[in-house]
């Protein structure tokens, strides 16, 4: 018989710890469940080496036109390297341009997708020209459109017959010294041999002062991943909705109790009515 109640008191102290560790893993369980938020802008993800462009033309336009020429056709280097690579490769081309400090500050930029509104202005103001059908890049002339290199020097022909076209604040105009000259807008996105092609051509012809080239970014297959932002704070109210009961007899009686000392307390012209009796 002993052998029988030891083996039970055995049984019973598993049982007891089985039940505990259960309890304890519940109790975990329960005190890590936590809300994640996400933040999606209603565009979608835009290349870091546009923001980067962006980050440039910040600190002078100098810079930007200086780095636009060292990426000229970086962007096929991101179908073969890993997002991480492509990161660092876009970071050690700024860094020809960028003291340490402002390195730093350009992959804040980064982390927290500052300058992905700018891209995506560009992309809106593309959108309402509209862009030719099947064209990776394209460029307007006084109103005329063509994604041709050959049409250029066409086009160029009666560009002052037609409407000077408006130029905003953010645009990136070729360092010339004349202004008075036929305007070339070029929507293309930076680091595609596209781009390369029509940055050549206009180029030089900006150079030779033939034209005032402005460059305007344009995504002609933008990504299919959202645009995540960063630096919001959400905040998730829970509401309960759990009806206790309530004894509104004392309510009621407290209520009554207040209503009576108010009128007590009524003054009419210096008389105190709550206060005055009648004398036979």
């Amino acid at each position: 018989m002993a052998p029988a109640k030891a083996t039970n008191v055995v049984r019973l102290l598993l049982g007891s710890t089985a039940l505990w560790l259960s309890q304890l893993g519940s109790g975990t369980v329960a005190a890590s469940k936590s809300v994640t938020a996400h933040l999606a802008a209603k565009w979608p993800e835009t290349p870091l080496l546009l923001e980067a462009s962006e980050f440039m033309a910040e600190e002078s336009n100098e810079k930007f036109w200086q780095f636009l020429e060292t990426v000229q056709e970086l962007a096929i280097y991101k179908q073969t390297e890993s997002d991480y690579s492509y990161y660092n490769l876009i970071l050690k081309k700024a860094g020809q341009f960028l003291d340490n400090l402002h390195i730093n500050l350009l992959k804040f930029a980064f982390s927290i997708r500052a300058y992905s509104p700018a891209i995506q202005m560009f992309q809106q103001i593309a959108a309402d020209e509209p862009p030719p059908d099947g064209c990776n890049a394209f460029v307007v002339i006084h109103k005329k459109h063509t994604c041709k290199i050959n049409e250029i020097k066409k086009l160029l022909k009666k560009a002052a017959s037609r409407t000077r076209p408006y130029l905003f604040k953010g645009d990136h105009k070729f360092p010339t010294n004349k202004e008075n000259l036929p305007v070339v807008i070029l929507y293309a996105e930076m680091g595609t041999r596209t781009f390369s092609a029509f940055h050549k051509v206009l180029s030089e012809k900006a150079q030779n002062e033939e034209i005032l080239y402005v460059l305007r970014h344009y995504i002609q297959k933008p990504s299919s991943r959202k645009m995540y932002l960063s630096g919001y704070g959400v905040e998730l109210a829970i509401k309960s909705t759990e009806y206790k009961a309530l004894d509104d007899t004392q309510v009621k009686t407290v209520t009554n109790t207040t209503v009576e000392d108010e009128t007590e307390t009524n003054e009419v012209q210096g008389f105190l009515f709550g206060k005055l009796k009648l004398v036979y």
